[in-house]
């Protein structure tokens, strides 16, 4: 197909891809259903293929993830591929426990724009490693030599709920963009205890209005058990897993899948005008932030509605 052209994009393009570069992790968070251990990374050559066609569909901002994106031989490589498809945002998500001097100095030199680390806690525990104490030191690293933006995010769901504000605060004095995440299911579903409302609620005043992403989602999550919204996924968010398939995102995978070398303006039509039976209870931000430009727009079975207010 042709390149889609400025008005096609703003009426159904997408704004965010996820592509995952490899299924392999270095770590075994017990909350995580999204890796594996044996996985070889996706070829450089697909990658590439995968990248030139979401700059076919003018796919706005790339997010490279797995997995653990830093166990991709190539991921700088990949990077300056990014770049040079003319994506605006340049972007990844880690784990943080590979990042070296070298690798953030080719990171920087290949033109990487952002990188989001969740850290769970403050001390390893029964349910992940991935905590502030043994990352400190990659983490100052970080914030002493990236020239990208870096977002970290405390999470609420596997440590101590206090943990989470901890790693806000140091977030904050590194520099880095707070943000505070809730652990997920495998279907993208979250509830939280009253301790973890609490220091959620608390987190997000240190935060600010940053924490009200989306409409302010979560805190309807909380205080109603749902927060409906026309999702938007397959148009505005593609998920691209390791085999080059297009999904709503990981969690739906088994309700909708299309190769994205196949994908066409009439499947980013399509699946914009596809109401989401999950949509009322997920927590899925990147989804949600998609989204959120079009929730004024109808939906098939659903009427138009008015802007929302930012929360």
């Amino acid at each position: 197909m042709a390149a889609l052209n400025v008005f096609q994009w703003l009426g159904y393009g997408p704004w965010l891809a996820q592509v995952v570069v490899t299924r392999r992790c270095n770590l075994t968070c017990g909350y995580c259903t999204e890796y594996d251990r044996t996985s070889d990374p996706v070829p450089y050559d697909e990658l590439v293929l995968r990248l030139a066609k979401l700059a076919e569909l003018r796919t706005w901002a790339v997010c490279l993830t797995g997995g653990e994106p830093t166990m991709h031989p190539r991921l700088p490589d990949l990077v300056a591929e990014m770049k040079r498809l003319g994506f605006k945002r340049r972007m990844m998500i880690t784990n943080g426990t590979r990042l070296t001097s070298k690798l953030i100095d080719a990171l920087n030199d290949a033109g990487l724009t952002d990188m989001q680390i969740s850290v769970d806690g403050v001390k390893p525990n029964d349910v992940t490693i991935k905590t502030l104490k043994p990352l400190r030191r990659k983490l100052e690293l970080l914030a002493e030599k990236a020239k990208f933006e870096v977002v970290m995010s405390g999470v609420i769901g596997s440590a101590p709920p206090e943990e989470a504000l901890e790693v806000v605060d140091f977030a904050k004095a590194q520099g880095f963009t707070p943000r505070i995440l809730l652990v997920h299911d495998e279907n993208g579903q979250s509830r939280l205890s009253r301790g973890e409302l609490v220091a959620y609620e608390e987190a997000k005043r240190r935060i600010g209005d940053r924490a009200n992403e989306a409409h302010g989602y979560r805190g309807k999550i909380i205080e109603f058990g749902e927060a409906p919204f026309k999702c938007r996924s397959g148009s505005r968010y593609l998920y691209v897993d390791e085999f080059g398939s297009v999904h709503w995102c990981y969690q739906a995978r088994g309700a909708f899948s299309k190769d994205l070398l196949a994908y066409s303006y009439a499947d980013l039509k399509e699946q914009f005008d596809t109401p989401k039976s999950c949509s009322a209870q997920c927590t899925l931000g990147c989804a949600r932030t998609a989204s959120a430009t079009d929730e004024w727009r109808s939906q098939r079975g659903l009427p138009d509605a008015p802007r929302l207010a930012r929360a």
